[in-house]
């Protein structure tokens, strides 16, 4: 039996050599969309919908005066909306049955441009194990897609690519042959025993300390913290288990 293919994109300006239409994509933006994405389900939001930029969040908040608006430019958050991109924030609040409109500088955008022609979930290493899980029982090819900063390379995004690739190449059901899976691979090996550290000097580390948000940056890289898998449904995610 052949084996699955498995591929990972290091960045949104590299998507269209990796798009086939038919692999089950990953979007990850561990700090911080794709962090935020899973622990706003893990406290009980109904639906998050992604859009790309602010304008357009904007326009769903004048269809419905209850959606919560999120949005974050350059790791800050923008002015007038209720939340910015920090996954701890959703923790102190009550989202039960909540409906967020989120946009984020690289997350929702890569999210935008992957929907279009292949299935979409989102990862981060909060949900690292439940979507190695759920990943390993689908019988589909896996493209890993780090969104990066705006398009260029970013360690952390990479880490856990590194980080998903290997829990399923453990499977022995995915040829890890791609070069970038491998790279990712070896990233991870090297970095896991302590993120934070590993991190130190990393551009997007740096730029969020500059915000005073390092207790952010240390939650994101926790492994582990819920078993929510956010998945696309046409423009809106919702919690895989809800579908």
């Amino acid at each position: 039996m052949s084996k699955r293919n498995l591929q990972v994109c290091m960045s949104p300006a590299l998507f269209d050599l990796y798009a086939d239409r038919k692999s089950i994509v990953v979007v990850v933006d561990v700090l911080r969309a794709t962090s935020t994405m899973c622990i706003a389900f893990e406290t009980g939001i109904e639906k998050m919908i992604p859009v790309s930029t602010v304008e357009e969040a904007l326009e769903y908040r004048s269809t419905n005066p209850d959606y919560v608006l999120a949005a974050e430019r350059n790791g800050a958050a923008v002015r007038g909306f209720d939340f910015g991109n920090s996954p701890q924030y959703y923790l102190d609040h009550d989202m039960s049955g909540k409906t967020i409109v989120m946009t984020t500088t690289n997350g929702t955008k890569s999210i935008g441009i992957a929907k279009k022609d292949h299935e979409v979930i989102i990862g981060s290493l909060l949900n690292l194990d439940a979507i190695s899980k759920w990943l390993i029982q689908q019988d589909r090819d896996v493209l890993i897609f780090c969104a990066g900063w705006k398009d260029k390379f970013n360690l952390e995004d990479t880490l856990f690519a590194g980080a998903l690739a290997q829990n399923l190449v453990d499977s022995n059901l995915y040829d890890n042959s791609c070069d970038a899976t491998q790279a990712a691979q070896v990233l991870w090996e090297k970095g896991k025993d302590d993120l934070f550290a590993f991190l130190d000097n990393s551009s997007h580390r740096k730029r969020l300390a500059k915000l005073n948000i390092d207790s952010d940056i240390n939650f994101c890289l926790k492994i582990n913290q819920t078993t929510k898998i956010p998945i696309l449904k046409g423009d809106i995610l919702v919690a895989l288990d809800a579908c």
